[in-house]
């Protein structure tokens, strides 16, 4: 049974929330991550788009049944919460929050980064954290404004972004050689796993698309919809852009971390092919902060509206805009101290493998929830019984098995801490009652 959402006004339908989670998806990663992946697979960097394609899709499968059946505020942690209990959905809220900050941390350092290429001024520390700042808050006000705004700078966000990226595929394309594409051998099992790890970076984040389910228009209809439209939009542009690129560039696209994509545009197009690249890369690293700053503050809201935290504050909803306001403010707040004290690289690591874990809980929820609740008329149900949950389990397994043994034991201590932070906030809550 759904927990009733207070106050929230239902405005988003098919387009808001594809666009939503196109935006939150196509985010830093694909504007620097092609080079990198080129460096370990060559020709071959198809493969890993693929792979991580078929993660996602089916994830987002037991996203949409998850979604269909369980329709308030709060995305994955309300799925996993519903399904096992308090205690997971602590564990699952706390991880969601991790990966979704440390990733928001990881795109306005990207942000700052490339703006500095240009810009020299932004290497100064006062002038970054000044402009970080002033990204976090100032994207935080237009979202307690009201939904409406913050979706309607989305779906802004969501064809700025595009454009340039779309310009690419079809104006580079003419510039391709096929001799570039030729796949001399194929990688590893272990290669494969290793950057398929890094690109899954890239593919994250329609989870955080799906977390104003409360604020959905007829969700049990609307929610699946948007889902296969956006990830079949994500995964083709994907693969059209790593493939263009290695056409044009070839053996020289590794070389090219800083902007791959702006490099491949100036072969193919002039000098302003790379302009138009650049100010693309700005727009969607943009994007998905603005994205992001509007859906993850409604998992601290969720958290607080449960009692999984006892924050009380965390879940009031704004009398004039009904947006939760002072979630927005924390997150913010939050969300800018992490920014201003790390780097790209680190943050995405991080990043990256508490989202995994995050999918790894949706997947075993979808399980879970078929067997404690009946289907109702409405509810999209996957096909082919418990064969996409179970494929997604393995797959997301066999991703975080590729981590450093250092980073296990980080997320293994993480765990043990926030054990001891959950008892600490039960017996709070009993001690409120």
């Amino acid at each position: 049974m759904n927990k009733k959402d207070e106050g929230f006004k239902r405005s988003v339908g098919v387009l808001g929330l594809s666009a939503n989670i196109v935006n939150i998806i196509i985010g830093a990663g694909i504007f620097a991550l092609p080079a990198v992946i080129a460096s370990k697979m060559g020709a071959s960097s198809v493969i890993a788009y693929v792979f991580c394609g078929i993660l996602i899709a089916l994830v987002m499968l037991c996203f949409a049944e998850a979604g269909s059946k369980v329709t308030n505020t709060g995305g994955p942690y309300t799925y996993i919460e519903t399904a096992f209990g308090n205690y997971a959905g602590f564990l699952g809220g706390i991880f969601a929050i991790t990966g979704t900050l440390f990733a928001d941390a990881a795109v306005s350092n990207a942000l700052v980064n490339i703006l500095a290429t240009a810009y020299p001024v932004f290497e100064n520390n006062w002038v970054r954290l000044l402009f970080l700042f002033t990204i976090f808050f100032g994207l935080a006000y237009i979202n307690i404004i009201g939904l409406k705004q913050g979706i309607g700078l989305v779906k802004f966000n969501t064809i700025a972004k595009l454009i340039p990226l779309l310009l690419l595929v079809l104006i580079g394309w003419k510039g391709v050689s096929f001799s570039n594409l030729h796949i001399d051998t194929m990688p590893s099992i272990r290669t494969l796993g290793e950057t398929s790890l890094i690109l899954f970076f890239a593919f994250q984040g329609a989870e955080t698309g799906l977390v104003v389910g409360g604020e959905v228009i007829n969700p049990k209809r609307t929610v699946p919809k948007a889902v296969f439209i956006s990830i079949l939009t994500v995964v083709c542009i994907y693969v059209l852009i790593q493939t263009v690129s290695q056409g044009i560039l070839g053996s020289e696209l590794p070389g090219f971390k800083a902007a791959p994509l702006a490099e491949a545009a100036k072969v193919a197009f002039g000098p302003i092919g790379f302009t138009i690249l650049f100010i693309g890369a700005v727009i969607s690293m943009f994007g998905f902060l603005s994205g992001s700053i509007l859906n993850n503050p409604r998992i601290l809201y969720a958290l607080s509206r449960d009692k999984v935290i006892p924050l009380k504050a965390l879940s009031k909803i704004h009398k004039s805009s009904k947006t939760p306001y002072i979630a927005i403010i924390v997150y913010a707040v939050i969300g800018f101290t992490v920014s201003a004290s790390g780097s790209f690289e680190k943050l995405a690591i991080i990043a990256s493998s508490a989202m995994l874990i995050i999918y790894l809980g949706v997947a075993l929820s979808v399980m879970k929830l078929r067997k404690s609740q009946k289907y109702k008329e409405g509810e999209f149900k996957i096909f082919g019984g418990l064969m996409v949950p179970i494929l997604s389990i393995i797959i997301i397994l066999y991703f975080l098995s590729n981590l450093s043994m250092n980073e296990i034991i980080a997320t293994g201590l993480f765990i043990a801490v926030l054990n001891i932070i959950y008892t600490i906030f039960r017996k709070l809550n009993k001690a409120s009652l």
